[in-house]
């Protein structure tokens, strides 16, 4: 069997000594106390059964999911993290640890996007202008009528990903360099048209940040949403965290350079806004917590509620060119994608339009319910793209266990 693990001791020990102070070591926010489920409102019997599935898609040597985690939390508290299979795909890979990092992949972005809704909150960027007010070479092939909105809800027109990717990655370019080309990529579709994911556009706001503030977006990430909430164990790239902590991914064919790929050295450190945070559940549960309570945590205010509303509802609708089917059906709100209920590419069945969150292509999927002030954090190891309904599968498991 996979092993499937509670905190340490010395874990429940710091989690009961930081919610007696209300304090971590540093000042900074308590992380969620844990609770048992059933004094959250949560069936534990039905939570068991996307245990069971975690664990039996973890287990052998022929496991399709390497490892994973599965955290949920309802009202600021956490349900302990459950830890799964392996720390790495290689056959005899050392079991997961309990301080184990997660590659978020794309669920960086929506961090970033809290961090440039910070600069909308000072008056220093407008998503209603251009965006060539901030970026003036952003320019040329209808690039022009692009709004900053469109950057942030994927209706750019921009491609996900920059057609020498893969060069810029073997050249271990570092992100300047993958800025200059998505200012010169050409766009598919007139801004605001249409809904296409992508992580050009995220590229492009990083670097908003970064003119508007004079600092790195990994500098302004960190000091604007990382440190206020005192996460310990999440980063804008790997620095300064042990190797071993960190939870080695399943890559994809496309990434046949060792020395460029999802676990190399390079792109763990180069920390893409696109898709380069390491993080810990129990923090994931903090930016979590924080969504579900207008902005705060623990007396901490990262954002204002107007923020959050905005970012957590469908703003589509205030796209007039955007065909109906899309924007009913394919709902984003600022940076958070709203779950797209009735499609393929559904978080789950038992959730609604209003749920919020982001998937990572290395199989992670974290949601958030405003109705019921739950959420699920389900990281993992593997690529979603060869299996994206094991996802969908735990997530139903999940959202069947509010009651």
């Amino acid at each position: 069997m996979s092993e499937r693990t509670g905190p340490t001791r010395r874990a429940v020990l710091g989690t009961a000594a930081a919610a007696t102070s209300g304090l971590r070591a540093s000042g900074a926010p308590a992380a969620p106390s844990t609770a048992l489920p059933e004094s959250l409102g949560i069936d534990p019997k039905q939570l068991q059964v996307a245990y069971d599935l975690m664990d039996k898609w973890t287990t052998g040597k022929d496991a399709p999911i390497p490892g994973g985690a599965i955290l949920v939390g309802r009202n600021g508290k956490v349900v302990s993290p459950r830890f799964f299979g392996r720390q790495g795909p290689e056959p005899g890979a050392e079991p997961i640890r309990r301080d184990a990092m997660f590659y978020l992949a794309s669920v960086t972005k929506p961090v970033i996007y809290m961090a440039a809704m910070r600069l909308v909150e000072r008056g220093k960027l407008n998503l209603s202008d251009r965006v060539t007010r901030y970026l003036p070479e952003f320019t040329g092939g209808g690039k022009d009528n692009a709004q900053v909105l469109h950057l942030f809800t994927h209706t750019s027109g921009l491609p996900d990903e920059l057609p020498n990717n893969a060069e810029l990655r073997q050249k271990q370019s570092p992100l300047k360099a993958f800025v200059e080309c998505a200012l010169k990529t050409k766009l598919a579709f007139k801004p605001g048209t249409k809904s296409s994911y992508a992580s050009c556009g995220t590229i492009l706001v990083a670097e908003i940040i970064q003119r508007l503030s004079g600092r790195s977006v990994r500098e302004f990430v960190k000091s604007e949403i990382i440190d206020p909430l005192g996460l310990k164990f999440t980063g804008l790239g790997s620095q300064g965290f042990a190797a071993e902590r960190l939870v080695r991914a399943v890559v994809p064919d496309y990434q046949k350079d060792k020395d460029a790929d999802w676990n190399s050295k390079y792109w763990r450190e180069f920390g893409s806004p696109a898709g380069g945070m390491f993080s810990a559940p129990e923090d994931v549960a903090v930016i979590c917590a924080l969504m579900l309570n207008g902005g705060a945590w623990n007396g901490v205010k990262v954002l204002s509620p107007a923020a959050v509303r905005m970012m957590t509802s469908n703003r589509l609708d205030d796209m007039p060119d955007m065909p109906e089917g899309v924007r009913r059906t394919q709902p984003w709100g600022l940076g958070w994608r709203l779950n797209h209920a009735g499609t393929a590419d559904s978080w789950g069945d038992l959730l609604d339009r209003r749920v919020f969150g982001h998937t990572g292509s290395v199989g992670n999927l974290v949601w958030m319910d405003p109705q019921t002030k739950g959420f699920c954090i389900i990281l993992s190891n593997y690529l979603r793209s060869r299996a994206p309904w094991r996802l969908v599968h735990l997530s139903n498991a999940i959202a069947a266990a509010f009651e």
